[in-house]
């Protein structure tokens, strides 16, 4: 049986940058137990451990070989931006640091001389992009209004791609903000819903590409000429692509979701005629890919079911993949359990993938349906920290578990994603109804043992199911998790606020509908014994949400039981606090599903 504990304490590393000389990569691995900078020879070596701080942190190299170093406070996700030796224990230099605001996606020129960020300081909702000149502390500001961030650079500095959301779900636009003049560029006019990656610059500076579904349902990679402001889709697919490429203009390398499975393909720069497949240890998923400098070197972190992320480069000269790290672990991962990728027919028709992961015997075993957050996301066949564990555990133990994409979910166009907007929510619940009616017609599922499991929007949606399809889950694991998606609009970050009613419904246009769809509405139809976690630093969603549901439910004599970590946000970032959260849920789950 595999423990819980070890499968929690299983470590993941991902690469965050090469030096300049492409000899090095800067790495982030919780190998103390919380997300922290290494570095590693980038054909392979020790890790060698640069901080070891309480909070989890990320970076990038700068120029002169020191680091740019990103940190916030117990998760409250206000980030600032330090500067440190790249030593071990060297004590950070504030860059820019003033700890009421977030200072978000910082990027640096190819020459080192400027870093771009994001910030909300100006009036706590609004990003800005502010360019800083590195060597004189100067800034320009320029004030696109809404939620943005930086994309991208230009090769010669000059220019900064800056995306910024739209006013609809599934929206977002792309500018072009000159440093010297201040001028700003639309790049991304359009009619209807449509969103755009982050700009891969060819070396000359004259176009780039970037992934978009501007007329059509899935991301194609698209070309913008500079002089001619004008766009042409230059690579098309079922799946959605994305695009990543090196400095020196070698390679284009184009990533494929397949059905939530990675695939990476080499192009060359200007056709996109496919040069050859970059081989993958196994079927899973890629992140964190970037190219070193002269584009000799691809660095990637991988994960598959079974795997949490590691390192991996492929020498592009050589043909030839590494493994640069791998993470300790006190598990024979060959033990553990692959999913098996299904579909159902919903309610009303439409298909819905799902992941379902069986142990052994032959059952019949109750089930764990784990749902994803976002809802503008999809659940991967990776090592997530918040669901692989706690299933592989409960394989262990004897119960299934299943991870549908339900509608709304990213991965599978753009009509999909759309189907639970603002006054479709409730359809995307009902998606629940569907699955647990096909789990149940499995001979190996007991569907009178059912279980509902998920953080953050996955959460709305576990409490939604029990209030609104009592009669079908005995249990339920919520964190972070929407009771009332009035009172969460109402009290989450002002920055968040329009950001979400992109997605949910206005406060002012929509309030009754989000009284309807809120699970708070329908408390007294829960039966079920429910398991809630909340960080007590969310900026996101309030703990006040979770400290409601369970005082209400105290009330009425159902089973809740209620830990909030003092020192977390919207995430359990910390390996003592998700070995004890996840320790608790596994044995409330053993104690309400008692057969």
């Amino acid at each position: 049986m595999e423990d819980l504990r070890a499968l929690l304490e299983m470590r993941q590393a991902s690469p965050l940058s090469f030096s300049d000389d492409g000899g090095m990569l800067l790495v982030s691995s919780d190998l103390t137990g919380t997300r922290q900078l290494y570095t590693v020879a980038a054909r392979g070596g020790e890790l060698r451990r640069l901080t070891g701080f309480d909070e989890p942190v990320n970076g990038q190299f700068l120029k002169n070989g020191r680091i740019l170093l990103e940190i916030d406070a117990g998760g409250n996700e206000r980030t600032q931006l330090y500067v440190l030796a790249a030593e071990p224990d060297a004590v950070p230099e504030p860059l820019v640091v003033d700890e009421r605001f977030i200072h978000s996606s910082p990027h640096l020129s190819r020459d080192g001389s400027l870093l771009v960020y994001a910030t909300n300081r100006r009036n706590g909702t609004d990003f800005d992009i502010v360019a800083r000149d590195l060597a004189t502390g100067e800034e320009r500001t320029f004030e696109l209004g809404g939620y943005c961030d930086v994309a991208s650079i230009s090769p010669d500095g000059r220019l900064i791609a800056a995306e910024r959301l739209g006013e609809r779900t599934g929206d977002s636009d792309l500018f072009l903000l000159d440093v010297a003049s201040g001028e700003v560029a639309h790049a991304t006019p359009h009619e209807g819903d449509a969103e755009y990656g982050r700009p891969v610059w060819l070396p000359d500076g004259t176009s780039f590409l970037a992934a978009t579904n501007a007329g059509r349902d899935t991301f194609a990679i698209g070309r913008y000429d500079i002089a001619s402001r004008s766009w042409s889709v230059v690579l098309e697919s079922e799946w959605d692509l994305d695009c990543a490429a090196d400095d020196e203009g070698r390679n284009v390398l184009v990533g494929v979701n397949e059905d939530g499975y990675s695939k990476l393909e080499l192009r060359d720069p200007r056709t996109l005629e496919l040069r050859g497949d970059v081989p993958l240890p196994r079927r899973g998923v890629v992140e964190h890919v970037m190219f070193s400098s002269d584009g000799s070197l691809l660095a990637f972190a991988f994960s598959s079911p079974t795997e949490p992320f590691d390192v991996y480069v492929y020498d592009l000269d050589a043909h030839r993949l590494e493994r640069v790290t791998t993470s300790p672990s006190g598990i024979d991962t060959a033990a553990l359990v692959e999913p098996e990728l299904h579909r159902f027919a919903s309610f009303d028709g439409e298909s819905i993938p799902v992941f379902l992961f069986r142990p052994e015997g032959d059952g019949p075993f109750p089930v764990v349906v784990m749902v994803h957050g976002g809802p503008e996301a999809q659940w991967r066949p990776w090592f997530h920290t918040s669901f692989a564990p706690l299933t592989q555990h409960l394989l262990a133990r004897g119960y299934a578990v299943a991870a549908p994409n339900v509608r709304g979910s990213t991965g599978y166009g753009k009509r999909f994603e759309h189907l639970d907007d603002v006054h479709l929510r409730l359809d995307s619940v009902r998606d629940l109804a569907s699955l647990h009616e096909w789990l149940a017609a499995q001979p190996e599922i007991d569907g009178s043992r059912a279980v509902l499991y998920g953080r953050s929007y996955g959460g709305y949606m576990v409490l939604a199911g029990l209030a609104f399809q009592p009669d079908l889950w005995a249990a339920g694991i919520e964190m972070v998790g929407i009771s009332s998606l009035v009172t969460f609009l109402e009290n989450t970050s002002d920055y968040r606020r329009a950001v979400r009613e992109r997605e949910y419904g206005s406060l002012t246009n929509d309030r009754d509908f989000l009284v309807e769809a809120s699970p708070m509405t329908r408390i007294d139809s829960i039966r079920a014994p429910l398991f809630i976690e909340h960080g007590e630093n969310d900026p996101r969603v309030p703990v006040g949400e979770s400290r409601h549901i369970a005082g209400v439910l105290d009330e009425k004599g159902i089973r809740c039981e209620l830990v909030v970590y003092e020192d977390e946000g919207h995430t359990i970032e910390k390996l003592a606090n998700r070995i004890d959260c996840f320790t608790r849920a596994a044995a409330f789950l053993d104690e309400v599903l008692v057969p």
